[in-house]
């Protein structure tokens, strides 16, 4: 497994360029950007240039079309996404990635066909790339009930979604957070295949009753509560070879120098991966 960063938990705003050399100076092998914007600000030669300068890989861009909402801004949102997935494919990546909200204002079942015919269009189009759709659910409890109408939040909630839309490139965005606030185990990592998995996320929760946790108070590797050793070993052991993503959401933005904050990933990082046996 590869050890990667989202912007999420970095601080500041860096530049795609800054962002990739700070991952590689420390120790980080792949990083979550778009694409498109990258090549678009450097040229694709000046981008790949960069990467290969690095050692660093693109381990997921995001699904930038709103299937969410409206059906205009869908379709608005399409024109752009052949052009983001051949961006990713020409930079060596694989995967793009979208959550799922545990509730909606939408009735459930009419938003759910939303969902299955919108997202297999999204499918259908990055796969002509050669690029995956992982699907992330969310499970944090108050997210549940933010809106007026429950949906989607569990891991086979999630499996089921993804056999209806039936195309042969989508999977799960697995994420540790989410993995502990449905208080899975490592017994459900070990059910699914490494095949059903797109993309992973990597993250810590307070010492809080997991009902209290809240989806933007999230902590680094390492500092808190969820078995990331099993959640990492349960990986290994499925045969998951992939990217693994630091995401840290947090109630206000860090103050703290992005170099600090990158050391205190590494340190995470190398304290969970080597009690789960895959230090490098």
């Amino acid at each position: 497994m590869l050890k990667g960063l989202t912007r999420a938990g970095i601080g500041g705003s860096l530049t795609d360029e800054r962002l990739i050399q700070l991952a590689a100076q420390y120790q980080f092998e792949a990083v979550d950007l778009e694409a498109l914007s990258f090549i678009e600000r450097t040229g694709l030669e000046q981008a790949k240039e960069i990467l290969a300068a690095n050692e660093m890989r693109i381990g997921s861009i995001g699904l930038s079309v709103q299937w969410r909402t409206s059906e205009e801004a869908f379709q608005e949102g399409l024109k752009r996404l052949a052009q983001e997935a051949a961006a990713a494919a020409a930079l060596g990546c694989t995967s793009c990635c979208t959550y799922i909200l545990p509730s909606t204002d939408m009735k459930s079942a009419h938003f759910m066909a939303l969902a299955v015919r919108r997202l297999r269009v999204c499918a259908q189009i990055l796969g002509a790339y050669g690029v995956r759709l992982g699907l992330e659910f969310v499970g944090p409890h108050h997210l549940r009930t933010a809106w007026a109408n429950p949906f989607i939040w569990t891991l086979q909630e999630t499996l089921d979604l993804i056999d209806a839309i039936g195309e042969p490139n989508i999977g799960l965005l697995f994420d540790a957070y989410h993995y502990y606030t449905n208080e899975l185990t490592v017994d459900d990592i070990l059910k699914l295949r490494a095949d059903q998995i797109v993309h992973v996320h990597i993250n810590d929760a307070p010492p809080v009753p997991v009902e209290q946790v809240l989806d933007n108070d999230r902590l680094y590797p390492g500092e808190g509560v969820i078995d990331l050793v099993r959640f990492l070993q349960g990986l290994q052991q499925i045969g998951y070879q992939g990217v693994v993503s630091q995401e840290i959401l947090t109630p206000t933005a860090p103050t703290d120098s992005p170099e600090v904050l990158l050391e205190r990933s590494r340190q995470g990082f190398e304290k969970v991966f080597s009690a789960a046996g895959l230090a490098r």
